[in-house]
């Protein structure tokens, strides 16, 4: 797929998702690309053997990973090809006490932020993946998962 870099330059990474969304996931990047909205990397999870945390560490845009949910023992959205997690550094996860697991997110923890690659409440990437059903983790209760779009919820 193609997407536009923070370099302001066209890029090609992959992204893994179930089949059902694949219109989805096509229809949302290619107007995320006809706006030129930057995007660090976009690589398989298998790249990063698997880890999470070190494809969240290098800023990387993803979707399929079989892993359990975070904090507890249920599988991801992730683990069915049903999630995808947006620029994480510049949309960490935040703890309701404000605190984030990854150094190079800090800055990005309050909300709004009006940045380059950030996603905010209501804004654009977020209606825009509501157009086709998904699910924003900027909305959860407690912790907030800015990165996180999923179908179905979760």
């Amino acid at each position: 797929m193609t997407y536009w870099g923070f370099d302001k330059k066209a890029h090609t990474g992959e992204l893994i998702v179930n089949r059902a969304v694949t219109g989805d996931v096509t229809g949302v990047f290619k107007r995320l690309y006809q706006w030129r909205y930057p995007i660090t990397r976009m690589r398989q999870i298998d790249v990063y053997k698997g880890s999470d945390f070190d494809s969240i560490e290098a800023d990387n845009t993803s979707a399929f990973n079989c892993r359990k949910t975070t904090g507890a023992s249920s599988w991801s959205k992730h683990s069915y090809g049903n999630a995808i997690d947006i620029n994480p550094r510049e949309n960490p996860w935040v703890e309701p006490d404000g605190s984030v697991a990854h150094d190079n997110a800090e800055r990005f923890a309050d909300r709004p932020l009006r940045m380059p690659g950030v996603i905010n409440p209501d804004d654009r990437v977020v209606r825009l993946f509501a157009e086709y059903g998904w699910e924003w983790g900027g909305y959860f209760n407690g912790a907030k998962d800015y990165q996180h779009f999923s179908k179905g919820g979760g």
